[in-house]
């Protein structure tokens, strides 16, 4: 439940805005803009929902026999998520490999935003399932795949997908031993001639290039090695250098044009990038960035990767998307989170500035569940700790856990229940208001391809929005895909 969650909070705002790109939110359905999600059509538009388990699989493989059937569960962390598993059903000889097998390479790292994960430990966990289940498995299927039937079948789909994991992180080590770099990686990594034989091993959802480099990124981090890549410009500050070196717009554009006209994206994009962040308004530039983008998002196969490059010349041409993201939240979502896990949220939307010279400690209690928090602000940092209460508190905060869901669901708020008599303040309250006037609420529209934001107001006015409790969690990241 804890990954479950954490995942989509802690950086669930920028998860957000960045799904417009991998998952081309705003593309019409054409041959020209969204023609596939990669593991599923579309993602899903509707309200998300959670059941908490009622029992847990703690061990590598447990047995249980669930409403008369028998399934053995295999654990599989650090695959496709933090906590994944597999589950056999052997009276059945079927085999569901969640998102660990299937029709696809996955992401070692997603686009919108996620944890690295392990391509040596999904190679290894795809290894136990085809040595304790594959030799008997009739039909494997699984959460984003259609089914496939037969053992030889079954086998060979299970061996070209552990080959395939294992190949990368292999392969990409065997070159960053060698001294090729995270900026390098994804133009000297390629499967071999046998795996690109297989459907199973192409890259309808991951890609060799995203995927290469996260190997490099797990185990050598971001940085090349090279001190000048260390601590760079921030592309607005180093741009208007490199155009003015490079003779300034006109040729800019027109050696743009050229190497577009001869096929030569990557290197058009190159140059009019940095265009386009020195003179973010400058029309031509974008809209020739815009069709690079275009050309460069039609020859890949992944998805992701075309929505992401399609995505951005949408945004060039139209600039930011309008309106509410997909809904991404819900009351089913804010009961799982835990209490820690939403004090943590708090601390992130701090904005830390505000807080120079603040200073307090607060504790906090749930009785209906009976956990205990203190809550400390200092150094303009906001910390807790779990199981613990402070002998000098300046503020001791008390109500039910039940209570609190809905001031960070929305639907209510700590003055609410204070007058409702379902929370109780003792001590100085200045501290709960410090840390109210401090708080940030995240909303995605920051640009991420310059020149995209609107300068003015639109000329309708619209009635404003709700004005929302800072203490409310601010919009989940959508985990869909």
């Amino acid at each position: 439940m804890e990954h479950a969650i954490s995942e989509n909070v802690y950086a669930g705002n920028a998860m957000t805005r960045r799904m417009y790109f991998q998952y081309g939110v705003l593309l019409p359905r054409s041959p020209f803009g969204h023609v596939d999600q990669s593991i599923g059509k579309n993602t899903a538009a509707g309200n998300l929902g959670m059941i908490e388990p009622t029992r847990y699989v703690a061990k590598d493989f447990e047995t249980i026999t669930i409403d008369g059937v028998k399934m053995e569960f295999q654990n599989t962390p650090g695959t496709e998520a933090p906590a994944e598993m597999n589950t056999y059903f052997p009276e059945l000889k079927a085999f569901w490999a969640a998102e660990n097998i299937t029709g696809t390479i996955h992401n070692i790292y997603t686009l919108r935003g996620a944890l690295v994960r392990d391509a040596l430990s999904w190679s290894k966990h795809i290894n136990t399932a085809l040595y304790r289940y594959g030799q008997n498995v009739e039909v494997l299927f699984a959460s984003h795949s259609w089914p496939r039937w037969g053992n030889d079948r079954i086998q060979e789909i299970m061996r070209t997908q552990r080959d395939t994991y294992a190949h990368l992180n292999n392969e990409v080590l065997h070159h960053a031993n060698q001294g090729v770099t995270i900026n390098e990686i994804h133009n000297v990594y390629k499967l071999p001639e046998s795996l690109q034989k297989q459907w199973a091993a192409h890259s309808y959802h991951g890609s060799e290039e995203h995927n290469s480099r996260a190997v490099i990124n797990r185990y050598l981090g971001y940085w090349d090695a090279n001190p000048a890549t260390l601590i760079p410009l921030s592309p607005r500050d180093s741009a208007p250098l490199y155009v003015e070196m490079m003779g300034g717009s006109t040729k800019i554009l027109a050696k743009g044009q050229e190497l577009y006209a001869a096929g030569k994206y990557r290197e058009a994009m190159e140059i009019l990038n940095k265009l386009v962040y020195a003179e973010p308004d400058n029309a031509q530039a974008k809209d020739l960035l815009a069709d690079v983008f275009e050309q460069i998002g039609y020859q890949k196969e992944s998805p992701s990767v075309r929505n992401s490059f399609l995505g951005a010349a949408y945004e060039l041409r139209h600039g930011m998307p309008a309106g509410a993201s997909p809904k991404s939240s819900g009351p089913d979502l804010i009961k799982a989170m835990s209490t820690e896990l939403w004090l943590n949220s708090l601390a992130i939307s701090m904005d830390s500035k505000k807080a120079a010279g603040m200073k307090f400690i607060i504790n906090l209690l749930t009785p209906d569940n009976g956990e205990k928090f203190v809550i400390e602000l200092n150094h303009s940092a906001l910390t807790n700790i779990k199981g613990q209460q402070a002998q000098q508190a300046d503020l001791t905060i008390t109500l039910n856990r039940v209570d609190l869901e809905q001031v960070m669901g929305g639907q209510t708020t700590f003055e609410a229940l204070i007058k409702a008599g379902k929370a109780n303040f003792a001590g100085d309250r200045k501290p709960f208001d410090q840390l109210r006037s401090v708080l940030t609420r995240f909303t995605p529209d920051f640009e991420m391809m310059p020149g995209t934001k609107p300068k003015t107001e639109p000329k309708e006015k619209t009635v404003p929005a709700a004005v929302k409790d800072p203490f409310e969690v601010n919009e989940l990241a959508d985990p869909a895909g």
